[in-house]
């Protein structure tokens, strides 16, 4: 049994709906704290929408609620009194397109702490170094921080959206199909990073590629049709799944 030290995100009996449509259904599961929880299931399970409500973004659209809890370290995430600006600094997320702003590298970086009233430029460098070196990104580009983020590689262009989350320093990183885009080389530079950041963090990646929850997850969870089939170890899960569901879609019989 897991202790409760231990558990950084506690989902109970959450349910999710988009215009009155019931999109993830009565999930119940806890996220540890310093692991990788990877996420996988066909298109349409509800993956996306489940990392949205970890930091509430899912209210910047219309017609959606929210029943059950999201408890982080204890407290209800959809508090009435929570403010959601710190909760999204708390915890960051890194979509599956780089979304890198048409400014310098460094700026890119700081941006969000700017907005934050962080101004001292000993602080910002130290903070910019930082970031970069744990995005596996500051060798690349330690010489030329003024050069516009958009002239980076899609793969670096990711490395630095991760890295301006890491600069907000959250508790928890969610990523979502991080590395759909990317090629091979800069698919490992991902890994690699997050294989490191867990130390510090939890880490939640949703992907439609199993390989990768394979290599890089903790544990894993399996959605389907907006439900929690199967959560368990990840050697478990693609070794020996309880659910024949599972399975399938691990072998790759549907999906």
């Amino acid at each position: 049994m897991q202790q409760e030290k231990n558990i950084k995100i506690d989902i109970r009996h959450v349910n999710i709906f988009a215009r009155d449509v019931k999109i993830l259904k009565d999930l119940n599961f806890e996220v540890n704290s310093n692991q990788i929880l990877g996420i996988i299931g066909p298109a349409g399970s509800g993956k996306t929408t489940f990392l949205r409500s970890l930091n509430r973004m899912n209210e910047l659209e219309t017609g959606w609620r929210i029943d059950g809890q999201i408890l982080l370290d204890g407290k209800d995430i959809y508090d009435s009194e929570l403010d959601v600006n710190s909760l999204r600094k708390r915890v960051g997320i890194v979509f599956a397109l780089p979304v890198a702003l048409p400014m310098s590298i460094y700026e890119n970086i700081v941006y969000g702490l700017r907005l934050s009233g962080v101004s001292d430029k000993k602080r910002l460098d130290e903070i910019v170094e930082k970031s970069l070196s744990a995005a596996f990104l500051w060798d690349e580009v330690k010489d030329r921080l003024s050069l516009s983020g958009l002239r980076l590689s899609g793969g670096q262009q990711q490395r630095l959206c991760l890295a301006r989350v890491l600069a907000m320093e959250p508790d928890v990183i969610l990523l979502d199909e991080p590395c759909s885009g990317l090629d091979p080389i800069s698919t490992t530079w991902i890994e690699d990073a997050l294989t490191e950041l867990k130390k510090k963090y939890t880490i939640i990646l949703v992907t439609n590629n199993t390989m990768q929850a394979a290599r890089v997850a903790d544990m894993t969870a399996f959605f389907l049709m907006g439900e929690l089939i199967e959560i368990g170890l990840t050697k478990q899960i693609f070794t020996a799944p309880v659910k024949k569901e599972t399975s399938d879609y691990i072998t790759g019989r549907f999906g």
